[in-house]
């Protein structure tokens, strides 16, 4: 009973405050104690007594009671934090007001009239009187004191104790960081107050730094850092160094299984997870946050041995950027990359007892963050993909991708994971490291197989593809240029991969979809780019992809042979506007994975928010060869596993290519004996006149992306609202389709493989397959094309992409208690599906 008086009497304050038209004064001590008096225990409680619409008449038609109280609640965060709060009073008041700034600060921001209040001067104070700071500044600084106070936060030091406290205002933090991993040894003992504690105070820096929200998705808009984050992580922040260590190692230290006992979540709270989550966020959006795009360097005062002191990838004003990017020790990279794997593939652990592990939901602000130290740390991705610990973060990514792929309220978890793959793809050692055998044996709704991760991978996009939803379409460059970035390094695809890669090339070719937009062909260019990419650098061990051409060659022979006539573009033109639906797969499709579940649409009523939209691939990326060191590897693998090109082999069958054999010896035969026994390359009309140079995807000549700038103007004419396809637009693509190593492969092979059918009566193809396998193409292809691969590159696109993204992720997962929700945000819309 006594519990509901108390909850009443704060209503009533409540409702006094919101009612009174007159202002209350500053000194009425009576009155403002009773919003952080022992009348409420719990944040839920806050939100329930203070509705939305009283807050905002609050701020409309008493403005100065609105300012009186936030400037009280602010007041006494910064006294507790200059005394400490030892008694329980005083905890329970700092909670309190806590709760009361994280409701209060989404209807301040909401107001365009009122951002700027908490930087302004203080009530009664002149411009340029005194020396105190913003209302804004005080608030960060109390609450990062209070993150580090003894008997509240963090235990009490050896040192100090009941008798002998710490004073507050020379108080060390970087003795009581809160967990071991970067930069601190010694790991505390769990306290679950403190770490209640602790998550409260960060939600609240959460809400301050949520200003972001109320602005529109425009670039003018965000020219300016936000403010808050901006003095967070600024040199004017005593803590930032033990509070980036704290947020990082209580990450990359959680284990949600905790001892292996099965159902343990269900007999335990875990005080750790939503301190973990909320810590996890908080460093996502401190790294979104850089003032200065060209970092300038800054004095590595108090970095410890942790930190790179050469400022290496440059200094940041953004202490937080700066102490990511100067991590350098592999002690700590393992530590920060096992963290993150742990915790990425927890939602994959399978038990025998269904539930009884625990499965985290932070997953999508996990790949937010590994991505940001990709991003920031190239010497953590060098570390990553140097092993094959970079596996471990592909087959989650993969798995997310897979069931995400059906449901709208998830489209953004499927973009930022194709991101990363994308950026990792432009890095030589991730395509090597797909090369490893893939035993993880999750279950997912995609066909059987027994192969390598590359496998995986191409399985798994073309699942996305073919059965992901529509809004998914923007991505399909994103895919297949991944696969073109890893292909010249997959040294042996599997049947069903090699399927679905010329299942996709079927359904690309077709007319209709080429007509379709003015950039379709791009994804064609992309995938003949593949073959090219393997069959130039790793015909040997790809004998199933090679096979499979050699089944699929019509497609090669439709799309040379494309109509280009005004009647044949009108007829395919008759189906535009239908959903792209792929031709019908192989009937010798394998079974789909035991006790895999359906990739299922989101529920409908789902909350999801909207993106900005996703920059084009060309905008995303620059071409680049590999790195020399790299490159000079490859050329090193390629004179082990292919011979040198130059030299002329025998055709395919010969006796000397017997059981394999490569040597030297057997590779040089005459050129009249190897002209003698291939067919002679005969100009075909179905190709167009092939160009002095080998031309590919990514050469000058025929990057899609390049040219479709000047075609599109050239040759597709552009009715209002509607682009249409025109014979002259078709034929400037057209003509530079990179199909002269797959024609003259065909040409090599299918009239052998055709013999060897009748003279042998061949109906299996494992014996067509043996033959590929024993054979080269050394000599017989046009010269190798340069290896061309599109890295990454940050734009303005990305940056806003990432930011509306983050802040959407934390809007929706943050509604216990609902801090954004119903609040008029900018910089995207929430919608139900």
């Amino acid at each position: 009973m006594g519990n509901t008086d108390t909850k009443l009497n704060f209503r009533k304050a409540v409702i006094q405050l919101t009612t009174k038209t007159q202002p209350i004064e500053a000194n009425d001590e009576a009155f403002w104690e009773q919003f952080w008096s022992e009348s409420v225990t719990c944040v839920q409680d806050v939100f329930t007594l203070i509705p939305a619409a009283e807050i905002r008449a609050l701020r409309e038609e008493s403005p100065s009671n609105l300012a009186t109280l936030c400037y009280k609640a602010v007041e006494k965060l910064v006294t507790a934090a200059e005394t400490g709060c030892p008694s329980q009073r005083e905890q329970q008041t700092v909670l309190n007001c806590v709760r009361l700034l994280t409701r209060i600060l989404p209807y301040i921001f909401e107001d365009p009239d009122w951002r700027g209040f908490f930087w302004s001067t203080l009530p009664g104070q002149e411009e340029g009187e005194g020396d105190s700071p913003p209302l804004a500044q005080s608030l960060i600084a109390a609450v990062c004191d209070l993150l580090f106070c003894p008997e509240f936060t963090v235990a009490t030091s050896r040192k100090s104790g009941p008798d002998n406290p710490e004073d507050m205002g020379t108080i060390d933090s970087c003795e009581y960081i809160w967990e071991a991993g970067v930069g601190f040894a010694h790991s505390p003992p769990h306290n679950s107050f403190h770490d209640q504690n602790r998550m409260e105070l960060l939600k609240l820096l959460l809400t301050c730094f949520s200003e972001t929200m109320y602005l529109p998705p425009v670039a003018d808009a965000h020219v300016v850092p936000n403010q808050w984050i901006q003095f967070f992580t600024s040199t004017e922040n005593r803590h930032a160094l033990p509070l980036f260590t704290s947020l990082l190692n209580c990450l990359c230290s959680y284990d949600p299984v905790g001892y292996g006992v099965p159902y343990n979540h269900l007999m335990f709270t875990d005080s750790r997870e939503p301190l973990v989550e909320v810590a996890l966020q908080v460093l996502c959006v401190t790294m979104e946050n850089d003032s200065n795009a060209q970092p300038v360097s800054v004095d590595g005062t108090s970095g410890g041995t942790a930190m790179d002191q050469t400022g290496e990838g440059g200094g940041s004003d953004n202490l937080f950027l700066n102490y990511l990017s100067r991590i350098h020790r592999e002690e700590d990279f393992a530590f920060i990359l096992k963290g993150i794997t742990r915790l990425l593939n927890n939602p994959l652990q399978q038990t025998y007892l269904p539930g009884s592990c625990k499965r985290i939901q932070f997953y999508q602000e996990l790949l937010v963050l590994f991505w940001k130290m990709c991003d920031i740390n190239k010497k953590f991705m060098f570390f990553v993909l140097k092993s094959s610990d970079v596996l471990d973060i592909l087959v989650p990514i993969l798995y997310n991708l897979n069931d995400a792929r059906a449901d709208q309220s998830r489209v953004g978890l499927m973009h930022i994971g194709v991101f990363i793959l994308l950026l990792l793809s432009g890095e030589r050692n991730f395509g090597v490291r797909l090369n490893k055998p893939y035993s993880v044996r999750v279950p997912m709704d995609i066909p059987v197989f027994t192969g390598t991760h590359a496998d995986f991978l191409i399985i798994v996009f073309h699942k996305i593809i073919t059965t992901g939803h529509q809004r998914l379409q923007p991505l399909f460059d994103c895919l297949l240029t991944i696969i073109v970035n890893v292909s010249p390094y997959l040294k042996t695809l599997s049947m069903v991969a090699s399927t679905k890669l010329l299942h996709l090339l079927e359904a690309f070719s077709t007319p209709w979809f080429l007509y379709a937009s003015a950039t379709n062909h791009h994804l064609v260019f992309f995938l003949l780019e593949v073959f090219n990419n393997i069959i130039q650098y790793q015909f040997d061990g790809n004998a199933n992809l090679v096979y499979t051409i050699i089944r699929k060659r019509n497609v090669f022979h439709q799309l040379a042979n494309l109509p280009i006539d005004h009647s044949a573009i009108a007829k395919a033109m008759t189906k535009r506007g239908k959903k792209f639906a792929p031709p019908p797969q192989d009937t010798r499709d394998p079974q789909t994975m035991e006790g895999a579940q359906p990739a299922l649409e989101a529920e409908p009523g789902t909350l999801k928010v909207t993106l900005a939209a996703t920059p084009r691939i060309d905008k995303m990326t620059e071409r680049s060869a590999p790195d020399e060191i790299h490159h000079q590897a490859t050329l090193k693998e390629l004179a082990e596993n292919v011979q040198p090109r130059n030299e002329i082999q025998e055709p395919i069958g010969s006796e000397s290519d017997e059981g394999g054999s490569k040597s030297s010896a057997a590779t040089k035969g005459s050129p009249s004996k190897a002209n003698k026994s291939s067919p002679k390359l005969e100009k075909s009309n179905s190709l167009s006149s092939p160009p002095q140079t080998p031309t590919t995807p990514g050469s000058t000549a025929t990057t899609p992306t390049e040219t479709s700038k000047s075609q599109v103007t050239k040759g597709g004419s552009t009715t209002p609202g509607q682009w249409v396809a025109s014979p002259e637009w078709v034929q400037s693509w057209k003509q530079k389709l990179p199909l002269q190593t797959i024609m003259r492969m065909l040409q090599v092979l299918v009239p052998q493989v055709e013999k060897i059918c009748i003279d042998k009566g061949l109906t299996d193809e494992t014996e067509i397959l043996k033959f590929l396998q024993h054979g080269t193409l050394v000599g017989l292809l046009p010269v190798p094309h340069p290896i061309l691969i599109r890295k990454y590159q940050a734009n303005s696109g990305t940056t806003m992409w990432f930011r509306t993204y983050l802040w959407g992720v934390i809007y929706l997962r943050n509604v216990d208690p609902p801090i954004w929700y119903d609040t008029n945000v900018k910089l995207f819309e929430i919608q139900r599906v």
